[in-house]
């Protein structure tokens, strides 16, 4: 909780940052910031009971303080890699303001308690997000992208509150553990409305993570925005919205789970098929990343569907997201940077002879693209073997078949930009330029994949008693 307070106390101050004329300190005092509230959460996790605050509207027990964890490193990173994007911009304190309640409202995602938290987590993260999609004003796609990520989520939103409204008149409250009770009591006469809110509820989270059919929204909101605003939404608001899906369905609805369990592995199926065959048809690397990121939503939503509230499921899913995260930092971090340097070009020759132009940065994508695909021994590969290993003592084999196969199609286009890098010939002309913050966020990231995969026990036994 005292990470979500330092974190929206940031973005308070980043408002008054015009007024007050501290502009040019703002970078480092965020970056400060951001540090003392994972001090902060770190410190929280010896706490020896769970903490509730407003009523028990909001909770910070170990599973919140680890997704925190996750949000709070990557968002780190990010502001890292990112500070030219605050630097260039006249709008800087906007956006600086705008970054940080998106992390606000991601935190609230991880700890809610409350069918109403969940909704005022979700609205507090989304909306800024519609407007950091659309900021390079200038750019018809980046504009296309948040007239479209606005209106995408406005449906999502509607039918969440819909599925929020239904279940409450079902069960008279907006409380999970109170949900899970009552379910639990009366699963044989709950109503016929109480299912059809569970199930517009799964559709709404499906839609913040992506997941098919409800992915649409996805390539073209990945494409047009900014890339460092892309690198934002597949981060810190993919491993919020999981957050909030493990609490719903593995708390709230654990106790009928026979009613969505068959719907999410049909969603998982789509997702895997969808994604990895269109990934492969992409030339343009963000929407080939747009896409490798609906197949990553199906391999974490594996662990809900396993359904079973033990260690194994929170260490996969927490292993999983903090492995995608470092990644998806890597991956965007250098596309962002090979763009620049490419006259914004974003396709796969791009890359084009990097390893010559730049051996470290591309080592560290070749590192990224691994870990994506799951490669040993990068962190991507025991991320998917703790999910497998979750989903295996289930009647759901068949998808671990299908995600096997899938992952086999991810190999053929993540190597497409390792072959690009080492073996296409590239312009000896151009120098290549890298500015140092955002060299050692890559650095970093990088090394952080390298060390979970060698030593996956430092994260994937947390939760071990």
């Amino acid at each position: 909780m005292k990470g979500l307070l330092v974190i929206s106390g940031l973005g308070i101050i980043a408002m008054l940052a015009e007024i007050f004329k501290f502009k040019k300190v703002l970078l480092p005092l965020v970056l400060i910031g951001i540090a003392l509230a994972y001090t902060l959460n770190v410190f929280e996790w010896n706490t020896p009971c769970d903490i509730s605050y407003f009523s028990n509207m909001i909770a910070f027990d170990k599973v919140a303080i680890a997704f925190s964890g996750i949000i709070i490193i990557t968002a780190f990173f990010w502001f890292i890699l990112s500070h030219n994007y605050f630097e260039e911009d006249s709008n800087l304190v906007d956006h600086f303001t705008l970054v940080l309640f998106v992390i606000v409202g991601a935190l609230m995602l991880t700890a809610f308690k409350n069918m109403t938290t969940l909704f005022l987590g979700i609205e507090i993260m989304s909306i800024p997000l519609y407007v950091l999609a659309s900021s390079k004003k200038k750019d018809i796609k980046s504009n296309e992208a948040g007239f479209k990520y606005l209106i995408m989520g406005s449906f999502a939103s509607g039918f969440l509150l819909f599925g929020i409204a239904l279940i409450y008149g079902a069960t008279g409250t907006f409380d999970i553990n109170l949900i899970s009770e009552y379910t639990s009591q009366n699963a044989a006469n709950m109503p016929m409305f109480f299912y059809v809110g569970v199930i517009m509820i799964l559709v709404a989270m499906s839609f913040k993570v992506s997941a098919a059919p409800f992915h649409f929204w996805a390539p073209d909101v990945y494409h047009g925005s900014p890339t460092l605003i892309t690198a934002l939404m597949s981060t810190v608001v993919k491993t919020a919205a999981f957050a909030a899906i493990l609490r719903l369905f593995m708390i709230a609805f654990s106790g009928i789970s026979e009613s969505w369990t068959l719907i999410l592995a049909v969603i998982i199926a789509l997702s895997l098929v969808i994604a990895n065959f269109s990934a492969a048809m992409q030339s343009n690397v963000k929407r080939m990343l747009a896409f490798s990121s609906i197949s990553h939503a199906a391999f974490m939503l594996m662990v809900v569907l396993a359904n079973v509230r033990s260690n194994l499921s929170l260490n996969a899913v927490i292993y999983y997201s903090l492995a995608y995260s470092l990644a998806s930092i890597v991956a965007f971090g250098v596309l962002h940077v090979a763009a620049k340097n490419a006259n914004g070009n974003e396709n796969t020759d791009a890359f084009n002879g990097l390893a010559k132009k730049n051996p470290m940065l591309a080592f560290c994508m070749t590192i990224a693209m691994l870990s994506l695909g799951g490669i040993p021994i990068t962190a991507g590969f025991f991320a998917k073997y703790f999910v497998f290993t979750a989903l295996i003592g289930t009647s759901f084999k068949w998808l671990l078949v299908l995600a096997i196969l899938a992952s086999a199609i991810g190999i053929y286009y993540y190597l497409k930009i390792v072959i690009a890098m080492f073996y296409q010939k590239h312009d000896g002309e151009k120098t290549f330029e890298l500015d140092k913050p955002q060299a050692i966020a890559i650095v970093l990231s990088t090394l952080a994949i390298l060390v979970i995969g060698v030593l996956p026990g430092l994260i994937a036994n947390m939760f071990k008693m």
